[in-house]
């Protein structure tokens, strides 16, 4: 299990009003055979347990998210659908599926958890994650099945796990847009090409030459200069 993805989950149920069933825990020490028992039938029950001051934390995030003027309109109850999935399937067969955090009459909301909301560490999480290309993924299966218009937005709510628990709301620029949608495309392209052919090919053909990391290269000079 990942820490992270069990509190991010949590977090979303909070937020969004929809997920597993939270279950505190109130004991200091989880590595207890006894305790131990306890979270893992938790767990295969297929819910969520926290610790007490976990779960305080994700309903100070709430509180914080509330009083953002953006986010809280975003994501007011009952303006859209939580968690709500979708099938498509395109000219080539293939299905694709999401599964929208908010869905909205006219655009897509997608709430996130993060250490840092500001925006340069927003733009980090965006190239690391592929967030470019979820936005372009979402946002074609939501068109194509007419639930939102073609000029429907996505919005990213990006939260910070600690407080004072800020918010920024994201939305991505034009090329961000356009190159998700193009790697949307090549990879489509290529599952296609493997599939009609029976060929999936590997990272290379031949031998492969590899160097180390940059930094690697940079830290022997130093020293050995």
């Amino acid at each position: 299990y990942n820490p992270e993805f069990e509190f991010g989950t949590a977090a979303h149920t909070v937020i969004l009003g929809n997920g597993p069933e939270l279950v505190v825990v109130d004991e200091k020490r989880w590595d207890t055979d006894e305790i131990k028992n306890k979270v893992a039938a938790i767990r295969a029950a297929g819910n969520v347990p926290l610790k007490a001051e976990a779960r305080q934390r994700i309903d100070d995030m709430a509180e914080a998210l509330a009083r953002h003027p953006e986010a809280s309109d975003l994501l007011t109850p009952g303006s859209g659908i939580a968690e709500q999935s979708a099938f498509w399937q395109d000219d080539n067969g293939i299905w694709h599926r999401a599964r929208f955090d908010w869905l909205r009459p006219d655009d897509i909301v997608d709430y996130k958890t993060a250490r840092s909301v500001h925006p340069d560490a927003v733009a980090k999480a965006v190239s690391e994650h592929g967030y470019h290309q979820q936005r372009a993924w979402y946002r074609r299966i939501a068109v194509e099945l007419g639930l939102i218009p073609p000029s429907g937005a996505f919005k990213f709510v990006f939260q910070e796990k600690q407080p004072p628990y800020l918010v920024t709301v994201a939305e991505l620029d034009f090329p961000a847009q356009v190159i998700g949608a193009e790697l949307n495309d090549r990879a489509l392209y290529t599952y296609a090409m493997c599939l009609s052919t029976g060929h999936w090919p590997a990272y290379s053909e031949g031998t492969t030459h590899i160097s180390l990391p940059p930094w690697v290269e940079r830290k022997y000079a130093q020293e050995n200069s």
